[in-house]
């Protein structure tokens, strides 16, 4: 399995807090069978604006922790990334290589959990004209999405992929959060299932339970959310999605006219 979405570094954003943290956290993700941990960073967030983070720094620790991996018989292969928090600056920031994923395909997108500003349509778009596909961090998550879930699909219209925490289905991130994320996988709306771990205690790595359990309550193998899709992504590789709506669903958000207007296919 691969874990795409975590703060697992020590002492680097609000993830763990000290290399014996970290150590505990991959000891516990590689019995599960996680083969693969993608590093996310976060990238021009508030909580990290008193830190210096650059790719260097970044690529320096990820090497260091590798080492430390291995020398602890831990075999787990450690990449490079970042969780970039929304501000209406995507563009300027698509050449800084700890901004995107897979040669530069795509980048892994949050909200402040109680806004979502309107601008976010136009730098979407703007981003998937350069290549670019936005992958929406945790929507199970944010208020707005809470109160109207169809925002999802909106997104998905729009070439976008959608990220949800393993935790949110087993209940770890609250009722609502766990709702929602059940819904959006039932609606098969989501395409890549992370971590999003911090600690070793609250938010650990859980990857195998959250699959198990999603498996059970689709009747379904959803494992290509844990393995296929996040995979295809840190080769720079597309990922297929078809959008299915319940027959109550009208297909008549902006996204979806823009992109029948610009011939855009499901395939992004």
């Amino acid at each position: 399995m691969i874990d795409f979405h975590n703060h697992i570094l020590p002492n680097v954003d609000d993830g763990s807090k000290s290399m014996d943290m970290s150590l505990l956290m991959f000891e516990y993700a590689f019995k599960q069978g996680i083969t693969d941990v993608v590093n996310t960073v976060h990238y021009q967030h508030p909580k990290v604006e008193d830190k210096t983070i650059t790719f260097e720094i970044i690529n320096e620790k990820i090497s260091e922790m590798q080492k430390i991996l291995y020398e602890s018989n831990i075999l787990i292969n450690l990449h490079i990334g970042s969780e970039v928090f929304y501000l209406p600056n995507l563009l300027d920031i698509i050449n800084d290589p700890l901004a995107t994923f897979g040669n530069k395909r795509y980048m892994l997108i949050e909200f402040h959990p109680e806004n979502i500003p309107l601008s976010h349509k136009e730098q979407f778009f703007d981003l998937k004209m350069k290549g670019i596909t936005p992958i929406i961090a945790h929507p199970e998550r944010y208020r707005q999405v809470q109160e109207n879930i169809y925002l999802v699909s909106e997104w998905l219209e729009s070439g976008c992929l959608v990220q949800v925490d393993a935790g949110s289905p087993l209940g770890f991130l609250g009722k609502r959060s766990k709702l929602i994320s059940m819904e959006i996988i039932k609606n098969n709306w989501c395409q890549i299932i992370g971590s999003d771990a911090h600690d070793n205690n609250h938010r650990n790595f859980c990857l195998k339970e959250s699959i198990e359990y999603i498996n059970q309550f689709t009747g379904e193998d959803k494992s290509y959310l844990v393995k296929e899709n996040p995979k295809k992504i840190l080769n720079g590789e597309i990922v297929n999605i078809d959008i299915d709506y319940p027959d109550s669903i009208k297909k008549t958000n902006v996204f979806y006219n823009l992109r029948r207007k610009i011939g855009w296919e499901k395939k992004i």
